[in-house]
């Protein structure tokens, strides 16, 4: 979808809920794309034989991004800890060397980014950057 203009961020491939024989795949992009993503998957589906497309715009993405993350398997778990804690369900996780990014809510972002803010400590008396984004 790319090659129609499409810029997808995060793509997620899972075993559909609604039957172990076929996949979900879910992704985000910026809101101002949603309609044409749509209308351009919408196009494919007699061809590919899938059920439905799905789109919610109420999205939030928070992203833990550093060297580290290869190394040190606490960071992961201390990221899904703070989030659990504070009762932040998680939509959507994607992963690689550098990056763990989550999808939540969009009305849940802020305390996601606070609660990951404080798990990590940059909530000192140092200045710190944290990036917390809606997706779009």
């Amino acid at each position: 979808m790319a090659a129609q203009g499409v810029s997808i961020d995060m793509i997620v491939q899972n075993v559909s809920t609604s039957s172990a024989s076929t996949s979900d795949i879910s992704f985000t992009l910026p809101e101002s794309e949603g309609a044409a993503a749509v209308a351009a998957v919408r196009e494919l589906q007699h061809e590919m034989g899938f059920a439905d497309v799905l789109y919610t715009s109420h999205v939030g993405k928070l992203s833990l991004v550093g060297a580290g993350l290869r190394s040190n398997p606490n960071v992961a778990h201390r990221l899904f800890g703070a989030l659990a804690d504070a009762g932040i369900n998680i939509e959507m996780i994607s992963t690689s060397e550098i990056r763990i990014s989550v999808i939540t809510d969009q009305t849940d972002l802020a305390d996601a980014v606070r609660s990951v803010h404080t798990a990590f400590a940059l909530d000192a008396d140092t200045e710190a950057v944290v990036y917390g984004g809606t997706g779009r």
